[in-house]
């Protein structure tokens, strides 16, 4: 099925008539619309790098090649494009964005007609975009979509230029670009996302008149397919913020009738949360209270204790029911303590004092980032306790009394810990009383929270959570507000235990 270019025209003429009017938005510091519908900043590398040249020996080989071969000029030594390829990837593997890019540059200027040249400039704009440098990364996207369109790296830069733009605070123009990209990529990599994107970009756009039209196209175009499921879960979202309860519960309905595979944004238990929500908006208790019943809650139930919270407001037997079921969800934690540890419990108070962050939800972020392993690294570049990366460790060392952090700093937790909370007290400033959007921020970057946050338009937390665009972010936000609840519930903020 084609998209009817009389409605790209019309899109792309709303879009333009806005252009004067946007400002782009500030960029925020950390980490990366719908998972299903965007890559995360976590994808750094096209190809996976082999184990051996992601780790600190190779980061240190590279720099030390660099700094012993360089020439009189200080430029890179002459070394093969595949060379600088390789040692770019390395780099890029630590987040060193810096020294990747200075490869990449190198191999466009002294190769530019290299086969190597489109992935260098994808890599160049990448690392912009993974930095929030959303300005400087937009022209590398657009120069891959005009002069490469018919490489991946061209179809990647045509696709992340509507991403970027988004970012840039122009909703309306990125929403036009995703469908551009559809309707010239109909095989692409990214159609399916190219189309959740423009949905939800519409609705960032204030055109929800928009965004149901391209859901009413996205699901005839994939019915039956997860798409088709992730396009009625957008309406869902939709109506939720909209304040139209009755045709969100009818859409919950439908969409509890499809099949929830991995692919699908949602699951059954959020779901029911967001149609037991529009019904305790719409004054119909009896019936709100049964659907929170209805959502089994236990230790690591995100929405089963979201739904006892409201249960505990309904009062009367609600209230009654709610009381049995936090009590039930505190034994299951109680029953398991060695899954709740607090280590470095000084070094965590040290670091908060002064500060408006709970040291619970420090060990929260802690037990879901590394398993409490001082050790830890990810593939993309973050070490120790809270996998803190060095360009993190950059922006907020000064803010907890460090200077001159490096690489391997991060393995201490005395320095992990104090970059980690840093950061913490900054997002908490942002997003006051809604710790989801503080872990979402922990995974995803604080300015897709501040969409999200937007976009949810509902001052409920569930709500929110169900906003996430990521669902990597989304599960990792609830993961760690599962883990928050038992650590409140097991120590005092002092963190002793109870």
């Amino acid at each position: 099925m084609l998209i009817p270019s009389t409605l790209i025209a019309a899109a792309a003429l709303y879009a333009l008539t806005l252009l004067p009017a946007c400002r782009p938005a500030a960029p925020g510091a950390n980490a990366n619309s719908n998972a299903n519908a965007e890559a995360t900043t976590g994808e750094l590398f096209n190809e996976p790098l082999p184990p051996a040249d992601q780790g600190d020996d190779a980061l240190a080989a590279a720099r030390r090649q660099d700094h012993q071969n360089r020439q009189a000029d200080g430029a890179l030594p002459n070394m093969p494009p595949q060379e600088h390829m390789r040692r770019a990837a390395i780099y890029l593997a630590n987040r060193a964005f810096d020294e990747a890019r200075e490869h990449w540059t190198t191999l466009v200027a002294r190769y530019p007609t290299d086969a190597n040249v489109p992935a260098a400039l994808f890599g160049i704009g990448r690392s912009f975009y993974v930095e929030r440098r959303y300005d400087e990364a937009l022209p590398f996207f657009e120069r891959l979509g005009r002069d490469f369109a018919q490489q991946k790296e061209g179809r990647e830069g045509f696709y992340y230029t509507a991403a970027t733009i988004l970012r840039l605070g122009r909703p309306a123009d990125a929403a036009t670009r995703y469908l551009e990209y559809a309707a010239k990529y109909p095989a692409g990599e990214r159609i399916e996302n190219a189309y959740l994107n423009a949905i939800d970009s519409w609705r960032e756009a204030g055109r929800n008149d928009l965004a149901l039209q391209w859901i009413n196209f996205t699901r005839e175009k994939y019915r039956g397919k997860p798409t088709d499921a992730n396009a009625l879960f957008a309406r869902l979202r939709l109506e939720i913020a909209s304040a139209d309860w009755q045709s969100a519960i009818k859409t919950a309905d439908e969409l509890r009738g499809q099949t929830f595979t991995p692919a699908v944004s949602t699951t059954p238990s959020e779901v029911a949360y967001l149609k037991a929500y529009a019904l305790e908006r719409s004054k119909q208790e009896s019936q709100a209270g049964a659907g929170f019943q209805s959502i089994a809650d236990r230790a690591s139930s995100y929405y089963g204790w979201q739904a006892t919270e409201h249960l505990q407001k309904l009062g009367g037997t609600w209230k009654r029911g709610a009381a049995a079921r936090a009590a039930a969800a505190k034994r299951e934690a109680e029953a398991s303590p060695a899954n709740y540890p607090a280590p470095n419990a000084d070094v965590i108070l040290r670091a908060v004092r002064g500060k408006d962050v709970d040291p619970r939800f420090v060990l929260s972020i802690m037990r879901q980032e590394s398993g409490f392993n001082p050790r830890a690294r990810s593939q993309a570049g973050a070490r120790g306790l809270l996998q803190m990366t060095i360009d993190m460790a950059n922006k907020y060392a000064a803010r907890a009394g460090l200077k001159n952090v490096t690489e391997d700093d991060l393995y201490r937790p005395e320095v992990n810990i104090a970059v980690g909370v840093a950061y913490l007290s900054e997002l908490f400033k942002m997003f006051p009383d809604l710790p989801e959007a503080v872990a979402a921020s922990y995974n995803g970057g604080e300015d897709n929270v501040a969409r999200w946050v937007r976009r949810a338009v509902q001052k409920d937390n569930g709500v929110f959570t169900s906003e996430i665009g990521f669902s990597e972010s989304k599960d990792y936000a609830m993961k760690v507000m599962a883990n928050y609840r038992a650590y409140q519930q097991l120590y005092t903020s002092d963190l002793r235990r109870r």
